[in-house]
């Protein structure tokens, strides 16, 4: 059975992309120094302004730009995988992709996911800029031991998202996000991702922004629910040890998975 010490880390992304690495690298370093082996940051970590717009076409980069290789730098520096978030360009016109990165030391990106499901909710239209995310198979990566899948923030609204990932293999879900501040929206962003982890008896992270625009509370839940980490408004990271034992010991006592009498499929294009 394997362990993995897991940090979340929160920060504020803005549109200086070197001052927001600064502050992964800062967030890292400290999470790392406390034995964290996978440190795991907001989405869109790269560049942010609020509402999502034009600014981001300009400031979107391949998966092999500056942004995604300073994050391998700073994977190989520090022996651990560093997550996080960006603005992606897309060939669609007047498009980027929400993307979220996975950067394993001494072996460069291991993962992506483009955000399937896009923030056309609360009165923000987010598909006006962004580019879908395909419907392919989950890319999963392991950290000692540990199999890993991705998704992004409003995905948390659609528990076919994570039941795919982990149908296909996960035991922890890590959930990058810009969760916006709202009537009760940090209620809604706690109970989503408890539930998210109580259904699929699966370890689940999620990393937000901090105020103004997000409401912090980056957490950790492990299998039954428990949140084992957790953070109020202020840039920090906070950490948690995972283990498969537990994950095993969880689902011998509560086979929901194997119970189950439905699967899920891909919706159909309309």
């Amino acid at each position: 059975m394997a362990e993995l010490q897991l940090a979340v880390a929160q920060f504020a992304p803005g549109s200086d992309t070197e001052a927001n690495l600064a502050a992964i690298r800062s967030l890292a370093r400290a999470a790392v120094a406390r034995g964290a082996r996978l440190v795991v940051f907001p989405e869109y970590s790269s560049f942010f302004v609020n509402p999502v717009g034009a600014p981001f076409l300009d400031a979107a980069e391949t998966l092999d730009g500056t942004f995604v290789t300073a994050l391998g730098a700073l994977a190989d520096e520090l022996d651990a995988t560093i997550v996080a978030g960006m603005a992606e360009r897309s060939e669609q016109p007047g498009r980027f992709s929400n993307t979220v990165v996975a950067l394993a030391p001494g072996s460069g990106l291991v993962a992506s996911y483009r955000k399937q499901h896009l923030y056309d909710a609360f009165g923000a239209r987010e598909s006006e800029w962004v580019a879908p995310g395909g419907l392919e198979e989950p890319q999963l990566f392991d950290v000692d031991g540990v199999r890993i899948g991705l998704q992004t923030c409003y995905d948390l609204r659609f528990p076919e998202v994570t039941r795919r990932i982990v149908d296909a293999g996960a035991e922890l879900v890590l959930v990058p996000s810009e969760w916006v501040r709202g009537t009760l929206k940090e209620h809604h962003w706690r109970t989503l991702i408890t539930a998210r982890a109580i259904e699929n008896t699966v370890y689940v992270a999620a990393a937000d922004h901090v105020p103004p625009v997000g409401v912090g509370a980056s957490l950790i839940v492990d299998p039954v629910g428990v949140t084992l980490a957790e953070l109020g408004d202020e840039t920090d990271a906070a950490l948690a040890s995972l283990s498969t034992q537990r994950l095993h010991e969880v689902r011998q006592m509560n086979p929901a998975l194997e119970l189950r009498r439905y699967t899920v499929v891909p919706k159909a294009a309309s």
